[in-house]
């Protein structure tokens, strides 16, 4: 008895040690490179098969080992076994370069910062779902790529129109151009609904229509008998909110539309008759015409933006993003009329001639008139502080990160030498920053009108080389701007998309153009106004729109998984084999021109806060040309990020001051047309007679 005593305490512990979950895990770090950190488990007891839910959204449930860490940050793993026994452990990537260190350091500030920016009222408020539902399965044709070449036939269902079906069940055979069949299998249960009827072609690339239309190789959908959460690889829902910054800008963007009688479009006009010069006065003060602040400006938002950021709202939202992105871009000409506006009204010009001018200027004076200086000190401070982060980080160093990136991937003897290509950007940079604004507007008055040639050039004659596919273009674009699929996150999704894209892209509303506007040379400041809301239509219904437009045209718009920029390439590439070369030249301009219009900018801001002597001034563009080759030759991740997020964070001092002087500006708009109507205004051609 005492034996099968003993026997049944053995067997009892081994089972308790058995149930008994025991994690271990190692840290990789396996360079100096940033996010390249790694965790790797090891573990024993419990009852496989594991479950493995890690903080970091990337990695899957069914993976023990996590890559792509940031080093420095902690990290949770939960394992789960198949009996529901749990265990939770937590890791950090030691760091070893000082660049993991800043990176480390800055992920929970752009978390922090993006938790402000990105935050979802409709959300916190019970009004809006933003967890992404899938309420169908679409089941692809196997092989298929935008890039194929081939001819898919459904040679024969198995299962009828309508019918439930179980995952992995067969569901049809199909052929290819080369005569090999092969089975489909369901990828889901649910409802089995045909897309293409038996004998007929599913996907056929000499098929214009077939290469732009959304989802064209698809053959069959299978609807869920409840819809499905869409989640992370991690098990995280998906979220498609709507972003409080986003809201922030559009809604003034719509406020200042309406506030000022559809200036965007009343406007038009008499804005291409100023940038032409029509109206300059060449007696007037100021520092540079219509037309090179208008150069300025627009270099500062044309940009990356315009080849990567487009790439992914469209990949992300579908065509149908394009139309969103056409219609905030319409609405954020009337921010930016309003803005540059009051920039050039409250502007202070030295004696030497020198300009000061902006939102520090009229968020203090123009506060101030209105018995609020408290209020006006804090935003402009405010301003400016998020100005200079934003043009060392944004406007600086991300540029020239990102035009190396480039560079180098269609020049290969760059790879490795970023610091000497921070060294000769900076040089050049350089040669143009210190002649101050006038230099500044020459280069620019040069080289934006260039490289948006090349570019819209090339757009066009792609555009133009598939010609054909127009109607099916447009139709994609519409009918995903106002029926799109739940894979796309419904149409607030698609709408939030493209309304980001444009809001980040023409930067409306942020406050930056108004610095480059205030130096024109004008008696009146609703001219500038105007000439100023020519740059979102430039920069996004146009130059954009023709991204999204190649992008759709070629069909890469339904290619996924692909960097942004490099997805612009492989769309112009499809057409033009060489062009990526002539591309990535045109990325260097676009970044050269953002980064001497965004130390204009920042100088403005610097000035503001330590004083307008030439010396002060020298300082600002001494660090500045250091951050140039900092960005070029180090990966900064994070610091990136988080100065990227400043720029849409001026927005916020920015439009409040917009709102309380919008009034003003409109009485200004008022007067103005009347001396316009009643021929009071300058006119180049008078003095011609």
């Amino acid at each position: 008895m005492k034996r099968f005593l003993f026997f049944l305490f053995m067997l009892y512990g081994f089972a308790s040690f058995a149930q008994e979950l025991v994690v271990k895990g190692k840290t990789i770090n396996p360079s100096d490179n940033i996010n390249d950190g790694a965790i790797e488990l090891e573990v024993e007891g419990g009852t496989p098969p594991y479950t493995y839910k890690w903080s970091n959204q990337s990695t899957s449930l069914h993976s023990k080992m996590a890559t792509g860490l940031v080093e420095g940050i902690s990290y949770t793993v939960t394992v789960i076994d198949a009996n529901g026994l749990s265990e939770t452990k937590v890791f950090k990537v030691k760091t070893k370069a000082i660049t993991e260190v800043f990176n480390g350091t800055m992920t929970p500030a752009v978390s922090a910062l993006a938790a402000v920016l990105f935050w979802d009222p409709f959300d916190a408020l019970g009004i809006y779902d933003p967890v992404a539902y899938a309420d169908i399965k679409l089941v692809g044709t196997p092989g298929w790529t935008p890039e194929v070449q081939d001819k898919f036939v459904l040679k024969k269902w198995f299962k009828e129109n309508g019918a439930k079906v179980k995952k992995g069940e067969q569901l049809a055979i199909i052929s290819k151009d080369n005569g090999v069949d092969e089975t489909i299998v369901a990828p889901a249960s649910g409802e089995l609904k045909y897309l293409v009827a038996e004998g007929n072609v599913i996907y056929n690339s000499e098929n214009q229509e077939h290469i732009i239309e959304a989802g064209a190789h698809n053959l069959a959908e299978i609807k869920y008998d409840e819809p499905v959460v869409m989640v992370h690889p991690n098990g995280d829902p998906i979220t498609k909110g709507i972003p409080f910054i986003v809201i922030w800008l559009v809604v003034g963007a719509l406020f200042f539309t309406i506030r000022m009688g559809f200036i965007n479009i009343k406007g038009f006009r008499h804005s291409i008759d100023l940038a032409k010069g029509k109206y300059d006065d060449p007696n007037a003060p100021g520092q540079v015409t219509h037309f090179q602040a208008l150069a300025t400006a627009v270099s500062g938002t044309v940009g990356l933006g315009n080849i990567a950021g487009v790439a992914v709202a469209v990949s992300l939202g579908g065509a149908g993003a394009t139309f969103w992105m056409i219609v905030c871009g319409l609405l954020g000409m009337s921010s930016k009329f309003v803005e540059c506006t009051l920039g050039v009204k409250y502007r202070d010009i030295l004696p030497d001639g020198r300009v000061f001018g902006g939102p520090m200027n009229y968020l203090r004076y123009g506060l101030e008139k209105r018995n609020m200086k408290g209020i006006g000190k804090v935003l402009a401070g405010f301003f400016a502080v998020l100005a200079i982060g934003a043009s060392f980080g944004g406007g600086n160093m991300f540029q020239a990160n990102q035009s190396f990136e480039q560079l180098s991937g269609q020049f290969p003897a760059l790879v490795g030498n970023g610091f000497w290509f921070g060294i000769v950007t900076a040089i050049l940079v350089g040669v143009v920053i210190i002649g101050g604004i006038s230099s500044i507007a020459k280069v620019t008055g040069k080289v934006v009108p260039i490289m948006a040639s090349i570019y819209i050039v090339a757009a066009l004659a792609i555009i133009i080389m598939n010609i054909q596919n127009i109607g099916p273009a447009f139709s994609a674009i519409f009918e995903g701007a106002f029926n799109p699929s739940a894979l796309k996150g419904g149409i607030i999704g698609v709408l939030i998309v493209g309304f980001q894209r444009a809001a980040f892209s023409n930067e409306a509303g942020v406050g930056s153009a108004a610095i480059a506007h205030s130096t024109a040379k004008t008696n009146h400041p609703p001219s500038e106004g105007f000439v100023a809301l020519l740059e979102p239509f430039i920069d996004t219904v146009v130059v954009c729109t023709l991204t999204a437009l190649v992008l759709i045209f070629t069909g890469m718009h339904e290619v996924e998984g692909m960097a942004g920029a490099q997805l612009t390439s492989d769309a112009f590439a499809s057409q033009i084999s060489w062009f990526p070369y002539v591309l990535a030249l045109a990325v260097f301009l676009f970044a050269f021109s953002t980064m001497i219009s965004w130390s204009y900018y920042g100088m403005r801001a610097w000035t503001y806060l330590f004083g307008k002597s030439k010396k002060s001034e020298m300082v600002y563009k001494m660090f500045f040309l250091i951050f140039v080759v900092i960005g070029a030759s180090v990966s900064l991740g994070a610091v990136l990020d988080f100065s990227d997020m400043m720029i849409l964070a001026m927005s916020f001092p920015n439009i409040i001051g917009l709102y309380i002087m919008s009034g003003e500006v409109k009485a200004d708009l008022d007067d103005y047309w009347k001396k316009l109507k009643a021929n009071q205004l300058f006119r180049k051609q008078k003095q011609i007679e």
